[in-house]
């Protein structure tokens, strides 16, 4: 018998050791690090939403992270990395701390990329030069901090570190990239190296948790492959070979219940669902429906919904999650990134329009769509609590609300 939808993403849920209330948005790509949100009430009855708040927290492309009523994320401005604690409710800073970074543009706007991640030890937070800072949650004082250049020889890729930390129990796991420390973990409440495995390059996808066959594995999607890895000791269960141009894998991995992930890549590399048994890894299906450039597709039932194509010209399409099959593609949707919940999409466009559509297989179906911001939009929506947080490549960072 097959689980239902909500079931299974409680389950998978069950595959990260610390948990947070449906509420909570702790870490990139929400509670269940697959772009899905519990939330179901949000946007019924006319779909008009208004603001509620606007703030400017810098340049980049780094999304937020929240609990219990408070915002956090990091910016580019002047010469410094700039992590702010905003509230949630009103947009009024808390407090901010910052340490010198270069903006590093480099074909996009530079800045912060990495989203910071939040654990009961602290927030943690990745500079795309190689720091790692743990915070503290309430005042923003340094707890602990490392480099992975200088302390594990990790090689900076062209566009920067990008992929959030991962807080598993008391482990925070960073894709490093460093000869023979290409994944490490640190402990979460001092910073001591825990382990470190592996030699592989990394790309800009961050790591995530997952259970398969009822196994906690982590997932990193390297510069040339998919590799799964045990937990507590960084041994390398499985590998799935993937290449693609520039070794550039920015969309991360998409768990889609049981023993399956997909995996997607730009540059006309296509899409990929493959299903793990044991040390085994064997492709479902392979096309090119579905080609994620630098955002990460969502799901919703037995369909896939993302952006397909490079940055600035890709629609938003839809595939079946059984077959890879293309269901609909959406023209008036270019680049940008998006969210499930409730049986909703929400996307946001690179050039910054707010678009709500059904979560349907059959045809794309518009409930709303407003300008909200005008500049290039990379970061991915945020949704707690019926608020929604879109912020653009410039750090103009706003709220919704109905």
């Amino acid at each position: 018998m097959r689980c239902p939808f909500q079931m299974r993403w409680v389950l998978l849920a069950l595959g990260c050791l610390q948990l947070h209330c449906a509420a909570d948005w702790v870490h990139y790509r929400g509670p269940f690090a697959n772009g899905v949100v519990a939330e179901g009430g949000w946007l019924v009855g006319q779909g008009v939403v208004r603001e509620v708040w606007r703030a400017q927290v810098g340049v980049g492309s780094s999304s937020s992270v929240v609990s219990d009523g408070w915002l956090f994320t990091a910016g580019h401005s002047g010469e410094n990395e700039v992590v702010r604690c905003l509230s949630a409710g009103n947009g009024r800073e808390r407090w901010k701390f910052s340490y010198p970074v270069a903006l590093d543009p480099n074909l996009f706007e530079g800045g912060s990329r990495a989203t910071p991640t939040l654990g009961k030890s602290g927030l943690y937070v990745l500079s795309h030069e190689g720091h790692v800072y743990c915070l503290d949650i309430a005042t923003g004082t340094v707890r602990w901090k490392r480099h992975l250049v200088v302390d594990f020889g990790a090689v900076k890729p062209e566009w920067g570190f990008s992929g959030a930390p991962l807080v598993y129990g008391e482990q925070v796991i960073i894709d490093a990239g460093g000869l023979g420390a290409s994944t490490i973990s640190l402990d979460a409440d001092s910073g001591e190296l825990r382990w470190k495995s592996g030699t592989d390059k990394i790309s800009y996808a961050g790591p995530l948790a997952v259970n398969l066959e009822e196994r906690s594995t982590l997932v990193f999607f390297k510069a040339g492959a998919l590799i799964g890895v045990e937990p507590r000791t960084g041994r390398e269960l499985w590998r799935h070979l993937w290449k693609t141009d520039y070794n550039v894998h920015a969309a991360s991995p998409l768990p889609t219940g049981g023993d399956r992930l997909m995996i997607s890549s730009g540059y006309n590399a296509g899409a990929c669902m493959v299903q793990i048994s044991g040390d085994k890894v064997s492709e479902v299906w392979r096309n090119k429906n579905l080609r994620c450039h630098i955002n990460s597709p969502t799901v919703w039932g037995e369909f896939i919904f993302g952006i397909d194509g490079n940055t600035g010209g890709g629609n938003l399409v839809c595939i079946s999650s059984l077959t890879g099959e293309r269901q609909w593609e959406e023209k008036s949707v270019k680049g940008g990134a998006l969210i499930a919940a409730g049986g909703k999409l929400i996307c946001v466009s690179e050039k910054g329009d707010l678009v709500v559509a059904e979560a349907r297989g059959d045809a794309f179906k518009q409930i709303l769509r407003k300008p909200v911001l005008k500049q290039r939009t990379w970061a991915q929506p945020v949704l707690v609590d019926g608020r929604l947080y879109l912020r653009d490549n410039a750090g103009n960072l706003v709220c919704l609300a109905q």
